[in-house]
C-alpha cells in the first residue's frame, strides 16, 4: 500500500541493551517529539525517559497487550499522531515485540521509520572474531518441538550461527552442544554493555566446565555464537 501522508509516522527506535549511554541523539530527539511512546514495559522505558528528562505519554504494547493495544496505536497513527515503539532493550522486532505493529501500520499506509542503534546480535558478532560475511540468526531455539532438528542443523552448518539464551537454560544448551556439536567453536557473550560483561570462547565442553565451576557466570542474558 502507498504511504498516506495524512497519517502520522511510526518510529521504531533501538534503545540501550544495558549501558544507558548507548542511545543515539536522534533517538532521544524523536522520543521527545512524538505524541506517544508504545513500549514493551512502561516501567523499563520510564526509567530510560526519566534518565534523559523526557516527558511523553506511554502505552504498553507487548505479547500480552498487543491484541487490544494494536488497534489503539493504529487509530492514533491514522489520526495524524506520531508514534514511537521501543522494546525493553535493543532493536524492536529482533526476537522482540514490534513485528505485528509494523505490519499493521504498513497495511494502513503508515510510514515506518527506523531509528537504528543497539542490538545484542551485532554487538556480540563485532567482538567475537569469527567469520561474519555470512551468518544465520535463530533467536531462541524452540523449547520442545523442533529443538532437536535445530541442534542437528547447527552441527552441520558451514557458516556462523547466532542465537539467544537465558540464564536459566544456558547450561542445558551447552550440554546439548556437547552431544550434537562437540567440535564446533562456541562464543558466549554475556551481559553485553553491562557491569558484568564477559566473552568466553572454546568448545562446548570447555565452556560447560567453566560455567559449572563458576555459577555466577551463568547469570544474565547470553548471545551464543557457533562457528567452525
Amino acid at each position: 500500500m502507498d504511504i498516506d501522508t495524512s497519517n502520522g509516522k511510526l518510529y521504531i527506535i533501538a534503545t540501550p541493551i544495558g549501558n544507558l549511554e548507548d542511545i543515539t541523539l536522534r533517538a532521544l530527539r524523536v522520543l521527545a517529539e512524538v505524541n506517544v511512546v508504545f513500549c514493551e514495559d512502561t516501567r523499563v522505558t520510564g526509567r530510560l525517559l526519566h534518565h534523559y528528562g523526557i516527558e511523553v505519554k506511554m502505552q504498553s504494547l507487548n505479547a500480552r497487550t498487543e491484541e487490544h493495544k494494536l488497534g489503539l496505536a493504529i487509530e492514533l497513527l491514522q489520526g495524524g499522531k506520531d508514534v514511537a515503539y521501543v522494546s525493553d532493550a535493543g532493536t524492536p522486532g529482533i526476537s522482540d515485540p514490534g513485528v505485528r505493529l509494523v505490519s499493521a501500520a504498513k497495511a494502513k499506509g503508515v510510514e515506518v521509520v527506523s531509528i537504528p542503534g543497539a542490538s545484542a546480535l551485532t554487538a556480540a558478532l563485532s567482538i567475537a572474531g569469527v567469520p561474519t560475511n555470512r551468518f544465520t540468526f535463530l533467536g531462541f531455539l524452540p523449547q520442545k518441538k523442533g529443538r532437536q532438528t535445530a541442534l542437528k542443523g547447527l552441527a552441520v552448518a558451514e557458516h556462523t550461527v547466532v542465537l539467544y539464551e537465558s540464564t536459566h537454560r544456558i547450561v542445558k544448551l551447552l550440554r546439548e552442544f556437547t552431544e550434537h556439536l562437540p567440535d564446533k567453536s562456541v562464543t558466549l557473550a554475556r551481559e553485553i554493555t553491562k557491569m558484568h560483561e564477559e566473552v568466553l570462547q572454546g568448545n562446548s565442553t570447555e565452556l560447560l566446565e567453566i560455567l559449572e565451576a563458576n555459577p555466577q557466570k551463568q547469570r544474565g542474558e547470553f548471545v551464543v555464537i557457533v562457528s567452525s
